[in-house]
Protein backbone atom coordinates (compact mmCIF):
# COMPACT_ATOMS: atom_id res chain seq x y z
CA UNK A 1 0.00 0.00 0.00
CA UNK A 2 1.40 3.40 -0.57
CA UNK A 3 2.28 5.70 2.48
CA UNK A 4 0.72 9.41 1.62
CA UNK A 5 2.97 12.46 1.08
CA UNK A 6 2.06 15.11 2.43
CA UNK A 7 2.06 18.78 -0.32
CA UNK A 8 0.73 21.59 -0.19
CA UNK A 9 -2.05 22.49 -3.08
CA UNK A 10 -1.70 26.26 -3.79
CA UNK A 11 -4.50 27.74 -5.71
CA UNK A 12 -4.70 31.59 -7.45
CA UNK A 13 -7.57 32.73 -8.59
CA UNK A 14 -7.25 36.07 -9.81
CA UNK A 15 -8.90 39.14 -9.14
CA UNK A 16 -10.77 41.79 -10.93
CA UNK A 17 -8.61 44.56 -12.80
CA UNK A 18 -5.85 41.67 -12.35
CA UNK A 19 -2.26 43.15 -13.50
CA UNK A 20 -0.96 40.91 -16.32
CA UNK A 21 2.99 42.88 -15.87
CA UNK A 22 2.87 40.46 -12.75
CA UNK A 23 2.99 37.27 -14.26
CA UNK A 24 6.42 37.65 -15.04
CA UNK A 25 7.13 37.99 -11.31
CA UNK A 26 5.25 35.13 -10.11
CA UNK A 27 7.16 32.79 -13.01
CA UNK A 28 10.62 34.21 -11.83
CA UNK A 29 8.92 33.40 -7.78
CA UNK A 30 7.84 29.97 -9.44
CA UNK A 31 11.22 29.42 -10.34
CA UNK A 32 13.20 29.80 -7.50
CA UNK A 33 11.04 27.76 -5.53
CA UNK A 34 11.55 25.10 -7.97
CA UNK A 35 15.39 25.55 -8.02
CA UNK A 36 15.29 25.36 -3.90
CA UNK A 37 13.25 22.18 -4.73
CA UNK A 38 9.95 23.42 -2.93
CA UNK A 39 8.21 23.10 -6.21
CA UNK A 40 6.62 20.02 -8.05
CA UNK A 41 4.29 21.14 -10.44
CA UNK A 42 2.27 24.01 -11.80
CA UNK A 43 0.26 25.48 -14.37
CA UNK A 44 -2.72 28.02 -15.58
CA UNK A 45 -5.91 27.03 -15.42
CA UNK A 46 -7.58 26.58 -19.23
CA UNK A 47 -10.35 29.37 -19.14
CA UNK A 48 -7.06 32.16 -17.04
CA UNK A 49 -8.97 32.51 -14.37
CA UNK A 50 -6.24 31.46 -12.16
CA UNK A 51 -4.19 28.62 -11.83
CA UNK A 52 -2.17 26.54 -8.78
CA UNK A 53 0.95 24.76 -8.38
CA UNK A 54 2.37 22.09 -5.63
CA UNK A 55 4.33 22.53 -2.98
CA UNK A 56 6.86 19.57 -1.82
CA UNK A 57 9.05 20.01 1.09
CA UNK A 58 7.48 22.45 3.44
CA UNK A 59 7.59 21.48 6.97
CA UNK A 60 3.92 22.01 7.73
CA UNK A 61 0.92 24.37 6.32
CA UNK A 62 2.18 27.43 8.34
CA UNK A 63 5.63 27.13 6.35
CA UNK A 64 3.56 26.65 3.30
CA UNK A 65 1.20 29.44 3.84
CA UNK A 66 4.31 31.58 4.44
CA UNK A 67 5.67 30.60 0.93
CA UNK A 68 2.53 31.27 -1.15
CA UNK A 69 2.47 34.76 0.85
CA UNK A 70 5.79 35.36 -0.99
CA UNK A 71 4.38 34.95 -4.49
CA UNK A 72 3.91 38.38 -6.48
CA UNK A 73 0.74 37.78 -7.12
CA UNK A 74 -0.30 37.39 -3.62
CA UNK A 75 2.05 40.50 -2.22
CA UNK A 76 -0.08 43.08 -4.69
CA UNK A 77 -3.85 41.41 -4.18
CA UNK A 78 -3.66 40.65 -7.51
CA UNK A 79 -4.98 37.20 -7.03
CA UNK A 80 -6.90 35.41 -4.55
CA UNK A 81 -4.88 32.61 -2.58
CA UNK A 82 -5.34 29.42 -0.82
CA UNK A 83 -3.73 26.98 0.67
CA UNK A 84 -4.78 23.38 1.22
CA UNK A 85 -2.43 20.66 3.11
CA UNK A 86 -2.96 17.60 -0.14
CA UNK A 87 -2.20 13.85 1.47
CA UNK A 88 -1.25 12.28 -1.82
CA UNK A 89 -0.71 8.73 -3.11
Amino acid sequence: MNTPVTRYLVVLMRRPGFDQALVAPHMAFLEELRGQGLLEMSGGFGDRSGGAYVLRGAAGLGEAQAIAARDPLAIHGASDVAVYEWNTR
